[in-house]
């Protein structure tokens, strides 16, 4: 993308006009595509759907690809106890999907207004929440009260130019909003965050000494289709809670 528009994506402002031209496109039957930019577009819907609703957008890879990942980090005892918080939620379908493992206590955070307002309206079934908020300043999140939280795609939302020496900006919004995430995690608590930006670049934008401890893996193709790689931070907080 031209380098204007990359700065773009860290404006609600762009992803409210990107979401209200998905609103006005006609629904077509279901399909999926995963073109070489590791972008999955899913119509999960048929020709009946309400104006309001937006087709699923998976950024990166879809949930049954990052299930294994997921499964490898998420709480396994009472899971309708623990509070998940989706970073940058989008049009993605991954609060629906944890929501049939059991995670029932999910809030699912953007700062796109439209989209808010489309998934709420989407999911009312799951009973679960969702705010229009910036995940730079989450102050309608208590601090410690999360258990785990995820991103997928967003911080890279958030980058342009040079990654060998940010700009002031980058280092502004992403320092923000690593440390927003920080705050509001529970002790013993994780980020997942998924990227394809490799580790060189992220990890000094992502450490936090004394905060936390990150760790990264790739992220193994399930189907062994091999193609674009992607990376799994895990970010865990200093202190007790959470499990191993």
């Amino acid at each position: 993308m031209p380098k204007e528009s990359l700065e773009e994506l860290q404006y609600a402002s762009y992803w409210d006009r990107r979401y209200r031209a998905e609103q006005s496109k006609p629904t077509s039957t279901s399909t999926t595509d995963t073109p070489d930019n590791g972008i999955t577009k899913d119509d999960s819907t048929t020709e009946t759907q309400e104006e309001n609703i937006i087709p699923a957008f998976e950024w990166f890879r879809d949930f049954a690809k990052l299930k294994p990942f997921l499964e490898k980090y998420l709480p396994r005892e009472k899971k309708t106890e623990k509070r998940l918080m989706h970073l940058g939620c989008g049009n993605s379908t991954l609060t629906s999907d944890l929501h049939t493992l059991g995670y029932t206590n999910q809030i699912s955070v953007d700062f796109s207004a439209v989209v808010i307002a489309a998934m709420s309206q989407k999911y009312a079934a799951l009973n679960t929440t969702w705010l229009e908020m910036d995940i730079r300043d989450m102050a309608l999140i208590e601090s410690g009260s999360i258990d785990v939280a995820i991103d997928k795609g967003t911080l890279d939302a958030m980058l342009h130019g040079s990654l060998w020496d940010p700009p002031d900006d980058v280092r502004e919004s992403v320092g923000r909003y690593v440390d927003e995430v920080v705050r509001v995690l529970k002790p013993g608590a994780r980020w997942l965050y998924i990227t394809y930006r490799q580790p060189h670049f992220i990890r000094p934008l992502v450490t936090r000494e004394g905060k936390w401890e990150a760790k990264v893996e790739v992220l193994e193709d399930p189907d062994g289709a091999g193609g674009f790689e992607y990376f799994g931070w895990v970010c865990t907080k200093n202190g007790r809670g959470g499990e191993e």
